[in-house]
């Protein structure tokens, strides 16, 4: 067996109606020729969609594959993968991480919401996301949340017309900018931005609106009206959207299922990590990864990387980052499930409203 040693995936590129081509001028991905690409999943463990180790001694081993073989415990360590973390309830990677490349506006949409006896969002379905704006054109934004006072009825009364857009609050877009999305809350990316989205794992979304878009098949989009109606929360306020100022030093979120850290690392000065299972996002700047780990009897193992490489490094053993150009990485981790951060709550507005 090849021990844990960090390594990148083939990304899944998605073809979008809403999609660009800015992944290739930003990262080098090579994209499909003549085809609007709006997600390229970096990170994947779903039923349809499993990542495939790009290269390196463990090329074409699909991510499940990787959490089977690494997934005896460890001395005290717990999972040899992801540590002391633990997969999702169907027992898959408990991440999925993508990058979108929003040309036009994504549709306004709504993920499960949270119920009241899952106070740490581990139920299937259930979708909490963030977005940390690669790049982003000048006056752009993103649609998150709705505006204070906004009912049920409300929301009801405008779901799929454009009207929904004048009831949900608009935020500013700009590089470096990171936003928290509790699953349930409505949404919408903005046109002329490119995040790196982290998220739970599954893929379940309801439109309540497409700016009457049609997809590439040429047929409008299918709306979801009463299954987003039925999962819209009502109480997601500034503090859950913009939560960098709780989520201390270098820390951008602090969620239930996932924190998001940020590490600018200056050329010629190693960084090193060791101890809990991380998932490296490379947003510029190129280098090396040493990794050595208990089990690697010859050299340690060593990988290079540049911008746009999602990079996921087990629990086993530690790596140093080594850049020959600074480096600006987010660093994506899973808190054990019994050691949670206090979620936001996940009530619902009341049924007289």
């Amino acid at each position: 067996m090849i021990p844990p040693i960090p390594v990148v995936f083939e990304p899944i590129f998605k073809p979008r109606p809403w999609g660009g081509r800015e992944l290739e001028r930003l990262f080098g991905k090579k994209l499909p020729p003549g085809q609007p690409i709006g997600e390229s999943w970096e990170l994947a463990d779903l039923p349809a969609d499993v990542s495939v180790v790009r290269d390196g001694p463990l090329a074409g081993h699909a991510l499940n594959q990787l959490l089977s073989m690494w997934g005896k415990d460890v001395s005290l360590c717990g999972h040899a993968l992801l540590g002391p973390a633990r997969p999702s309830l169907l027992g898959r990677f408990p991440l999925l991480i993508k990058f979108l490349d929003a040309r036009e506006n994504l549709s306004v949409q709504v993920h499960p919401k949270p119920q009241d006896d899952d106070p740490a969002h581990w139920h299937a379905g259930v979708k909490d996301e963030a977005w940390y704006v690669v790049a982003a054109e000048p006056g752009s934004k993103v649609y998150i949340g709705l505006k204070p006072g906004v009912t049920p009825r409300d929301v009801a009364e405008r779901a799929g017309t454009r009207g929904i857009v004048e009831l949900l609050r608009e935020w500013p877009a700009t590089p470096g900018q990171c936003f928290y999305l509790p699953s349930g809350t409505p949404h919408a990316l903005g046109a002329g931005i490119v995040v790196a989205e982290v998220q739970t794992p599954f893929d379940v979304t309801y439109r309540l609106f497409d700016w009457d878009r049609v997809g590439l098949d040429g047929e409008p989009r299918e709306l979801h009206i009463e299954q987003a109606l039925a999962n819209i929360r009502y109480d997601t306020v500034t503090e859950h959207i913009l939560p960098t100022s709780r989520a201390g030093h270098g820390g951008l979120v602090r969620s239930p299922r996932f924190q998001i850290e940020r590490c600018e690392v200056p050329a010629g000065q190693p960084w090193t990590h060791g101890g809990p299972m991380r998932v490296l996002i490379v947003l510029s700047g190129s280098g090396i990864i040493v990794a050595g780990t208990p089990f690697l009897l010859t050299e340690p193992y060593e990988r290079t990387f540049s911008p746009g490489d999602v990079i996921l490094v087990p629990a086993s053993g530690c790596i140093q980052v080594q850049p020959t150009a600074a480096a600006d990485l987010l660093l994506v981790s899973v808190p054990p499930r019994d050691q949670h951060p206090q979620p936001p709550p996940a009530r619902g507005h009341s049924a007289k409203d």
